[in-house]
């Protein structure tokens, strides 16, 4: 049994919501569903509310916290873990692959500060190979970026490279008054789960990327002008690509269809 976690004043610089609804944290663990035999990692476990929950059932832990303060708290509650490990970094700046001294792929779970949830999720998006899954909390615009299907307002990069490289599935709302203190937005879970092979795989991921990032630099624009300098109308059309499209009518597919075309005009030329 843990001990009664510590006080603390939630910084606004870290982000921090401290999840504080037990039946909304036993629902998040349910859907996640730990096993002994599973290699956890929790990032931003605060203080310790999925932590306590993951540990009746998973036997390894890894969490991975910024803010030094909560860390005793963190040491003191669970010092009866022997599979508990706290790990004081920023998890931007972290090495997932570290972590894989027992072979084991790491399941990732973590309530995610709004303002670095973002370039956290393409960092570990480069760490896929040693992810089995990764379950977060996110603000609820986020994970409908991340679900997102092609046609919709909420269809570009973060969508495209994730759905690119993962299974995305969009789980429950949670409502700002699970958390202390209380966003002003509602948050989601999400699911991400690395494909073993992806079903439209790109000759190059840096072609792909890029092709994105200019496509969607200006959403009213045309794809013609968006693509201007890095593929023609003649391009598209040869694709059976509309020039007259706008982006985020483009499914996955023929994103990786493009980005093909530019990878091969680009070996063309070197």
């Amino acid at each position: 049994m843990a001990k009664k976690p510590q006080q603390h004043r939630a910084r606004k610089r870290f982000g921090q919501n401290f999840l504080q609804d037990e039946g909304i944290i036993r629902r998040i663990v349910g859907r996640i569903a730990p096993r002994a035999d599973h290699h956890m990692v929790e990032i931003g476990p605060g203080m310790g509310a999925l932590t306590e929950i993951i540990l009746e059932s998973a036997e390894r832990l890894d969490v991975i916290e910024l803010d030094r303060d909560l860390i005793p708290g963190l040491k003191v509650q669970f010092f009866n873990f022997p599979g508990f490990e706290i790990h004081q970094a920023d998890a931007l700046k972290f090495d997932f692959a570290s972590l894989m001294d027992d072979g084991k792929p790491l399941r990732v779970v973590g309530n995610l500060p709004y303002n670095i949830s973002t370039p956290l999720i393409f960092h570990l998006l480069d760490h896929k190979g040693v992810i089995q899954d990764m379950h977060f909390m996110l603000q609820k615009e986020v994970v409908e970026r991340l679900a997102a299907t092609p046609g919709t307002n909420d269809w570009g990069r973060l969508g495209i490279m994730a759905q690119y490289l993962c299974d995305v599935e969009a789980l429950f709302i949670v409502p700002p008054e699970a958390f202390d203190p209380m966003p002003k937005v509602d948050s989601a879970i999400v699911r991400l789960t690395p494909y073993q092979e992806l079903p439209h795989p790109a000759k190059s991921v840096e072609c792909l990327d890029s092709l994105v990032r200019k496509a969607f630099a200006q959403r009213r624009k045309t794809l013609r002008n968006n693509l201007k300098g890095m593929l023609d109308v003649s391009d598209l059309e040869s694709l059976g690509i509309d020039p007259g499209r706008r982006p985020e009518t483009l499914s996955l597919q023929e994103v990786v269809a493009l980005s093909d075309c530019l990878a091969d005009k680009l070996n063309k030329y070197d």
